[in-house]
């Protein structure tokens, strides 16, 4: 491995090198994918075209209770929290949907502002040693039969098994691997800015018959933040400080002073998703695979568990531990959950416009999400909560989020995410000891006998039939569930940590 400058920065001079994986874009989906792969003892890399890690403007501003879960997973949420805010609450549209009661240790929003996220991923990644090409683009790229080679902008060749697009909405990678983009034109246009004011500005909402506006503060500092929704579409090009002043006196009568702009943006509600996340040995994650407007605070966060979702799948394939039909679950999952999380983004900038109608529909919306059913099962979909994978016919936690419990073993008492550290798969049997035969997989699982004594709850559905053994995917998510036997347990091993190996074990073993 080249010699590290700081976040792990190469430096240059070197012409070719291999790498396992290639990731285009180090934001925090690239960022997560490569620690997670990192976790796995695989060889990435990231080329990210800014020269450091640091962000202009704030960009997102929160972290939901199922990434926040991610993180616990990983043993680095702390990291998080103690520099972020909780909120007992998400938001659908302009409502706010307590989920203090979901039974989860993480049942709050973590406000936390992108530059932060990034910066505490590229500490963690850079402590797992993961290279990054920085001040780098990925020009171009072609694949063959064992590989992807890739070209950067300086005349550097990387070769990787596998290349993944992180690189964001205008996704080079995307368009050169040629996959569609398809969705809906934008209707709206918001200007966005991070900026100083001579004059108190008046916090919070306002509406008006065009839309609605924002103005906060901006954690401690002296800036304000500021969200204007236009008076009529605008695409492409930046706006100015002229524009941001004209349109603050179009709705508050005043622009508060407004002077020294950090940054001055615009964004639509244009809402786009890729009709394939996989172009063989070229896949996609976060806002390369999908993109749509803010509301929610949902992008990032699904970015993250796109990245927690493919990064064993694949690490498992470069081993020879899977197939590689492994990596078409990863469309298979992730697909129909950006495609929910655009229609609620759909629906909410429906729900902003100011005419009679759609204020009444509004009005409707509010009254049923303050409705216990409602209220549940929208606050589940926006925090990540109630993500559920199709693996089939079984019992209720086939296909969700394993919950944190508090687990009796014979080393003591354990929280279950502690397990999850190492990103192991992990086979926990709570019936008697010994009696689960996971011999053929004991190099690739985690097996551990262990009491609890709790109830078993899930968000939405509330308790559930308590199993005598669960098998846990890396990313936290159950594979399987026993309920008095181990029918169906081989199967569900195979498929997703590979054949047995006293069944004539087709790929190279792998001690990971």
């Amino acid at each position: 491995m080249p010699e590290l400058l700081p976040r792990g920065q190469l430096p240059r001079g070197q012409v070719r090198r291999d790498h396992a994986v290639v990731i285009a874009g180090g934001g925090p989906t690239g960022l997560m994918l490569a620690g997670e792969l990192a976790l796995a003892g695989v060889d990435v890399a990231i080329v990210e075209r800014r020269p450091n890690q640091e962000l202009i403007g704030s960009r997102a501003g929160g972290l939901h209770a199922r990434t926040i879960e991610v993180l616990d997973q990983r043993g680095i949420a702390d990291r998080f929290l103690s520099q972020g805010q909780p909120s007992p609450s998400v938001g659908f549209h302009m409502i706010r949907l307590d989920i203090s009661d979901f039974p989860t240790r993480h049942n709050y929003l973590l406000a936390l502002r992108q530059n932060h996220i990034e910066r505490i991923l590229a500490d963690w990644i850079s402590e797992l040693g993961v290279p990054i090409y920085r001040g780098q683009d990925v020009t171009d790229f072609a694949q063959d039969d064992g590989g992807v080679d890739v070209d950067l902008s300086g005349g550097r060749c990387l070769r990787a098994r596998y290349l993944v697009g992180c690189d964001g909405g205008r996704s080079m990678i995307r368009k050169a691997a040629g996959i569609a983009f398809d969705g809906w034109d934008p209707t709206m246009s918001w200007m966005i800015a991070e900026v100083e004011m001579a004059d108190e500005p008046v916090l919070g909402f306002r509406s008006d018959a065009y839309g609605i506006h924002a103005i906060g503060k901006i954690e401690e500092s002296g800036r304000v933040g500021v969200v204007l929704t236009e008076r009529q579409l605008t695409i492409g090009g930046e706006p100015t400080l002229r524009d941001l002043s004209e349109a603050l006196v179009a709705v508050y009568g005043t622009d508060y002073g407004v002077h020294s702009p950090t940054w001055i943006s615009r964004f639509t509600d244009m809402t786009r998703q890729a009709a394939a996340y996989r172009d063989k040995r070229v896949l996609l994650a976060g806002d390369a695979a999908h993109i749509h407007p803010p509301m929610g605070g949902q992008g990032l966060n699904i970015g993250v568990q796109d990245a927690v979702n493919l990064g064993w799948k694949l690490a498992q394939v470069i081993k020879l531990v899977s197939p590689d039909s492994l990596l078409d679950s990863y469309h298979a999952e992730r697909h129909p959950i950006a495609a929910r999380v655009l229609r609620n983004a759909l629906a909410q900038v429906a729900l902003r416009r100011m005419d009679a109608r759609t204020k009444a529909l509004s009005d409707t919306f509010a009254e049923l999400l303050a409705m216990d059913g409602p209220r549940k099962r929208i606050a589940a979909e926006m925090s990540g909560l109630g993500v559920h994978y199709d693996l089939g016919e079984g019992h209720a936690l086939l296909g969700r989020r394993m919950p944190d419990l508090d687990l009796l073993t014979a080393n003591g008492p354990l929280r279950l995410f502690t397990l999850l550290h190492d990103a192991r798969p992990l086979l926990l049997n709570f019936g008697e000891p010994g009696r689960l035969d996971t011999a053929p997989w004991v190099d690739r699982i985690r097996h551990i006998d262990a009491g609890y004594a709790g109830a078993w709850e899930l968000p939405v559905l509330g308790t559930v039939a308590a199993p005598d053994a669960v098998l846990i995917r890396p990313d936290g998510y159950v594979a399987w569930v026993g309920l008095g036997t181990q029918q169906g347990l081989a199967d569900a091993l195979t498929r997703w940590f590979g054949p047995a190996a006293a069944a004539g074990y087709p790929f190279e073993r792998s001690a990971s």
